[in-house]
């Protein structure tokens, strides 16, 4: 099994950075806070849980004056950086939190301590609250951290202003209407960085669940400026093309109507274990006269605990089938629970889908 996550909440990380903090805050009290974060339901806290409990300790050892609290983690952030260089370290998640908890009626202090704390541990979650109460100030900010020369912040404007940020609090004005989301998209699509990019990519996924059509026209206005960009928009439309969209697959040449284009020799398990793989196999030919662009995926409709199913669809690939060409296919997909996806005994249903059309389908049970 592996590690849990929570447990990268060290007692050696969290030592080592009250040393730091030593550093910049000789009164800090190191013996106290550690005894406060490792107290008798330390073991006890799920991940979220950790980090929250982790800011609250700071809370109660740094000064209790907010402005000096703030201001010497945002001191200690900016020694390491200065020693070891910019990261985004999962594990010091508890610093923006902590400006998440205590900073959010100082919005003056706590903005600028986002920035500087997101060098070093993402302030993506620690922003949203801050999106919530002060949209007229907060929505500039993500336009102006879009021009920052630190990689970091331009992720965070596009990351923390994500209308659909997955853990992260909601903001449902930027669902309903995502326009000041756009400034800050197309200063960034063609990024240097590779992972403001990806930031760039799922932002644009999000608006897509909401408003496909304003998606598609960015991504028709993006497409073929640079190998990043088209990067980008294939990425953003993931969600689109899973679903089959008609002008998501035109986009990059994938047509719906596939004469000739036949799914054959479906092979699969009538029944699995949950635990178990389910293995299955099929051939996909073009018996037409042209070559066609396929885009192969699979679905499996899981039955849900309510007894309903929800489908989720996979990728194969994408080939160009030449005319009377034909291609194999075997993969296979754990039914193991995981946190994220539990697996309920019944009938499921594998799909096979060609260019988003289901051109295969069969039963099979769970057990």
């Amino acid at each position: 099994m592996p590690e849990p996550l929570k447990n990268l909440f060290s007692e050696s990380l969290l030592s080592g950075f009250a040393q730091n903090l030593c550093r910049v805050l000789p009164a800090f009290d190191r013996t106290v806070f550690l005894t406060r974060v490792f107290d008798k339901n330390w073991e006890q806290r799920e991940l979220k849980q950790r980090m929250r409990h982790i800011a609250e300790s700071l809370g109660a050892t740094l000064p209790p004056q907010y402005p000096d609290a703030v201001q010497t983690l945002v001191e200690t952030v900016e020694m390491l950086i200065g020693e070891q260089g910019e990261k985004m370290a999962f594990e010091y998640c508890f610093l923006p939190d902590f400006v998440e908890v205590f900073g959010l009626e100082h919005p003056e202090l706590s903005i600028p301590a986002l920035e500087t704390l997101t060098r070093w541990s993402s302030a993506e979650f620690a922003v949203r609250p801050f999106l919530l109460r002060y949209p007229g100030r907060m929505y500039p900010q993500m336009l102006a951290w879009s021009e920052h020369p630190s990689p970091m912040v331009r992720r965070l404007a596009s990351e923390g202003f994500r209308p659909r940020l997955p853990w992260g609090m909601g903001v449902p004005a930027l669902k309903r209407d995502p326009a000041p989301v756009l400034p800050v998209l197309e200063k960034l699509k063609a990024d240097p960085a590779e992972t403001v990019r990806r930031s760039v990519a799922n932002n644009l996924n999000d608006i897509s669940k909401d408003h496909p059509e304003l998606a598609l026209e960015l991504a028709r206005r993006w497409k073929g400026r640079h190998a990043d960009t088209d990067w980008v928009v294939r990425h953003a439309l993931r969600g689109l093309l899973k679903k089959g969209h008609p002008d998501a697959l035109a986009l990059f040449g994938f047509e719906q109507g596939l004469e000739g284009v036949v799914v054959e020799n479906l092979r699969w398990p009538p029944e699995v274990g949950i635990g178990g793989n389910f293995e299955f196999s099929f051939m996909v030919k073009n018996t037409g006269a042209q070559a066609r662009q396929i885009r192969l995926e699979y679905g499996i409709d899981y039955l849900t605990g309510t007894g309903k199913t929800s489908r989720k669809v996979f990728k194969i690939k994408e080939l160009i089938l030449e005319a009377g060409g034909v291609d194999t296919i075997r993969r296979q997909q754990r039914f193991t629970d995981f946190t994220t996806r539990k697996h309920y005994p019944g009938e499921h249903r594998l799909r096979i889908l060609v260019n988003g059309v289901e051109l295969g389908a069969e039963p099979f049970a769970v057990r």
